[in-house]
């Protein structure tokens, strides 16, 4: 993949390439397993009746953002999962083999920071991951879409759950190996006391949880966006919170200790997928 002539003026539109994804029953069963289904959801996690949960395609995807991050425009070790959007075009089936492609879709300067989006697309779903890489700003890009405030919510439906200690190394299982998830020394020269849990798998959770709030099934999600917004440690409580837009839509936040905000912006919506 070409490298030389590249910096982050002519990032935008790079082409990242195409990458087979595949996934089996086994794979589909420890996604739901890591992302807390407890083992009463047979539908979920026993491959008798086993339905799959979507939000397992944004740590397939990934390997459009480590190919970004290896075209050497910036420090990958040194960015950070800023905000998620997933499109599922049909239902997930118990196993599957496709072609996904990616490209590196806006590149914005925020002055202090860069912020990168990356595309992935197949034929099971289109996620768009938001890359922040504080410190490498002012290099005179389109400061980009300023966010626009969220409408006021109420949030009519809220539950708690505490995450596994070992949450973190049982979600890299799936795919997301990032050092910071497991690795003491790694995750303290990132500023944190011990590694940290997955973005996605914070994610991943609340997708498993909020479309309780309008009686959907979570295997029946039809697309998701969210911002996150504070790191949470293997063992928190997590307090998910959702409320009713209407059409199978949901508003949703997640909060850890102290009331702080983990993941804000929330958006989902829930409904049978084509097949």
């Amino acid at each position: 993949m070409p490298t030389a002539d590249l910096d982050l003026t002519t990032l935008t539109g790079t082409d990242l390439g195409e990458r087979t994804l595949a996934y089996d029953e086994r794979d589909a069963m420890l996604y739901a397993l890591a992302v807390g289904a407890p083992p009463e959801r047979l539908d979920l996690v026993y491959e008798r009746d086993l339905r799959v949960l979507p939000t397992l395609g944004l740590g397939l995807g990934l390997w459009a953002v480590e190919a970004a991050g290896d075209l050497g425009v910036y420090d990958r070790t040194r960015s950070l999962h800023a905000g998620q959007r997933l499109e599922v075009k049909r239902t997930f089936p118990r196993s599957a083999s496709f072609l996904s492609s990616g490209r590196v879709s806006a590149v914005w300067d925020k002055g202090k920071a860069t912020v990168v989006e990356v595309e992935v697309d197949s034929e099971l779903f289109a996620a768009t991951y938001t890359i922040f890489i504080p410190g490498l700003g002012g290099w005179g890009g389109e400061r980009g879409p300023s966010s626009v405030p969220a409408p006021e919510v109420e949030m009519k439906w809220s539950e708690r759950r505490a995450t596994r200690r070992d949450a973190a190394a049982l979600y890299r299982l799936t795919g997301d190996r990032h050092p910071v998830h497991i690795d003491p020394e790694v995750a303290r020269a990132g500023g944190f006391e011990r590694p940290i849990l997955h973005g996605l798998c914070t994610l991943g959770m609340a997708a498993l949880e909020v479309p309780a709030a309008i009686g959907a099934h979570p295997a029946e999600l039809r697309s998701l966006s969210a911002r996150f917004a504070a790191p949470v440690l293997p063992g928190d409580d997590l307090a998910f919170a959702a409320g009713g837009l209407g059409d199978g839509e949901l508003a949703f936040e997640v909060h850890g200790p102290g009331g702080a905000a983990a993941i804000s912006a929330g958006r989902a919506a829930y409904g049978a997928a084509g097949g």
